[in-house]
């Protein structure tokens, strides 16, 4: 069966089977991925950006550094 013939049967589809569906073929794509899901009886650690000072730091550096650039451009651009 196609994709084409198929649509017209999930468009009539209620929400919570559509939903049903998605998880399904969500889960069957997944498992055909070489990557290796993580196990979820577990917690898993992510990184956040709360409390990462350096990389505030760092982008407060990086913008800085672009606005005075700008402003040296925009004074040369003046002169001329």
């Amino acid at each position: 069966m196609s994709l084409t013939e198929l649509l017209p049967a999930i468009h009539a589809l209620p929400r919570i089977d559509k939903l049903r569906l998605m998880q399904l073929l969500v889960a069957e794509i997944a498992c055909e991925e070489t990557v290796v899901a993580l196990p979820t009886d577990m917690s898993h650690a992510i990184w956040t950006p709360y409390d990462a000072y350096d990389a505030a730091a760092t982008l407060l550096h990086v913008l800085n550094e672009d606005q005075a650039t700008l402003h040296d451009t925009a004074s040369s651009a003046s002169l001329h």
